[in-house]
C-alpha cells in the first residue's frame, strides 16, 4: 500500500507539472503531452509543437517485423502523415526475420497496410552513406540510408515500449538503428567494431558501448537536419510491452497506455516517457514492473545519460499537458 501510495503521489507531481502553460518558464526544453491516442490527438501534438514540417518530409517509423502487431497503426498516423505530405521511411535489418531483405521487407510493408496510406521509401535500397558524428567514443561515422539525402525535414515518430537489447526503444533508437541501413546498424550494435551484418553479433558484450553508439548516431541524424532545426520528434506510449516491435512475438503489455508524448529535445521526449514509466502507480493487472525491469537489466537509461554527455539534449524538461 505504502509503494502504491508513493507511486500515485510521483505521478501526481508529474500530472502538475504537466499542467503548467505552454509558456516556458525557464531554459529546459518543453514536452508536450496528450492522452488522447488517436488519429486527432497525433495531428494535435503535432500542432502544438508549433514547426511547421516543410519541403520533402520523411515520416520515420518503424513498419513492425512480420507477426507483431504492437507497431504503430496506419490508420492512426495517416491524417498526420497526409498533412505534411509525408514518405514513411525505414531500412532493412541487420538480424534474419522477414524485414532483412528488400523483397520480404517490402512484403512486410504491404502486409501491415502502410503502402494503403502513403508513399514508402527503403532509405538504403540503393546503398547507403556515412555522415558525421561528433562523439567518436566508439563510431567514427553514421552509416545510414543513402535515401536520406533526399528529404528536407524528418519527423520522428516512433512507438515508445521495451527493447530486448536496449532496454526501451524511443526517439533516439529510431533515430540510430531505425536510420541506419543494415550495415550501419551491425556498426551501431558492434559499439564500432565491424559493419558485417553476419558478424556483428559476435560483438554484443559491450553493452554500454552499444548504448553510447546509438546515442552518437542519433546526434548524426538530429545534426544532418540542421542541428535539429528540420526535425522534431515524437513519442505514442501505447501497447508497451516489454518487447519491441522488431519481435514478431511480443510479449503482451501489462500496464495500460500513457498517451502521446512531443518535443523537439529527443533526450527531453525519452527521459519523460521513462519517468512517467518509473513512476507508474502499479496495480494488480495494471503493472509497469516488468518494463521497468526489462529497462534496468539492460541498463537502458544509460543512452540518455550518454546523450546528454554529449550535447545531443537535456534530461531536464518542463511537462505541458495540452489536454489542459
Amino acid at each position: 500500500m505504502k509503494k502504491l501510495l508513493l507511486a500515485a503521489a510521483a505521478v501526481s507531481m508529474l500530472t502538475a507539472c504537466a499542467q503548467k502553460p505552454k509558456e516556458q518558464v525557464n531554459n529546459d526544453p518543453i514536452v508536450y503531452m496528450t492522452s488522447d491516442i488517436s488519429p486527432e490527438g497525433l495531428v494535435r501534438i503535432y500542432e502544438a509543437l508549433g514547426r511547421e514540417a516543410t519541403g520533402r518530409v520523411a515520416v520515420k517509423i518503424s513498419t513492425g517485423e512480420a507477426g507483431g502487431h504492437h507497431f504503430l497503426q496506419p490508420a492512426l498516423i495517416e491524417p498526420l502523415v497526409t498533412k505534411v505530405n509525408g514518405t514513411i521511411v525505414e531500412c532493412n535489418t541487420a538480424y534474419p526475420g522477414k524485414r532483412n531483405t528488400f523483397e520480404a521487407h517490402w512484403q512486410t510493408i504491404k502486409d501491415h497496410g502502410f503502402l494503403d496510406i502513403a508513399k514508402v521509401d527503403l532509405m538504403d535500397e540503393e546503398g547507403d552513406m556515412r555522415i558525421p558524428v561528433q562523439d567518436s567514443t566508439w563510431i567514427h561515422y553514421d552509416i545510414v540510408g543513402k535515401h536520406l539525402a533526399n528529404y528536407d525535414f524528418m519527423i520522428n515518430l516512433a512507438h515508445f515500449k521495451g527493447h530486448a537489447m536496449g532496454g526501451f526503444g524511443g526517439v533516439l533508437k529510431n533515430q540510430s538503428i531505425g536510420v541506419a541501413s543494415a550495415a550501419g546498424k551491425a556498426y551501431i550494435h558492434s559499439a564500432g567494431i565491424t559493419d558485417d551484418v553476419n558478424e556483428c553479433w559476435n560483438y554484443t558484450k559491450n553493452q554500454d558501448g552499444f548504448l553510447e553508439s546509438m546515442a552518437a548516431a542519433a546526434q548524426a541524424v538530429h545534426d544532418y537536419f540542421g542541428h535539429g532545426e528540420r526535425i522534431l520528434y515524437i513519442n505514442v506510449a501505447n501497447n508497451l510491452s516489454v518487447d519491441c516491435d522488431c519481435d514478431s512475438h511480443p510479449a503482451a503489455p501489462e500496464m495500460n497506455d500513457l498517451g502521446i508524448l512531443a518535443s523537439f529535445d529527443p533526450v527531453a521526449l525519452d527521459q519523460a516517457c521513462v519517468d512517467l514509466v518509473f513512476n507508474y502507480p502499479s496495480q494488480e493487472g495494471d503493472d509497469a514492473a516488468a518494463l521497468i525491469e526489462r529497462i534496468n537489466s539492460r541498463h537502458g537509461i544509460h543512452i540518455l545519460e550518454h546523450a546528454e554527455k554529449i550535447g545531443l539534449g537535456s534530461r531536464k524538461y518542463q511537462l505541458v499537458n495540452i489536454d489542459k
